[in-house]
């Protein structure tokens, strides 16, 4: 799974953020041919590297495919 990983990681795109400050945090990821519909979604409130850190912790938070798997 790692070596899976690294080999799409220069392929990927990715958005960190809430839609709400009470929302938990989204990380959306997919593909770079996916990356236009990533502009479809809701836009994302940016978080800082320490509410990205508090919602790990805590598992506040939840990822998002976009587009096609690989």
């Amino acid at each position: 799974m790692q070596e899976q990983l690294d080999n799409l990681a220069s392929s990927l795109v990715w958005r960190v953020g809430r839609l709400t400050e009470e929302a938990p945090l989204i990380i959306r990821i997919g593909l770079a041919s996916s990356a236009s519909l990533f502009n479809e979604l809701p836009k994302l409130r940016t978080a800082t590297d320490a509410e990205i850190e508090a919602a790990m912790k805590v598992k506040d938070f939840r990822v998002e495919w976009i587009g096609r798997m690989p």
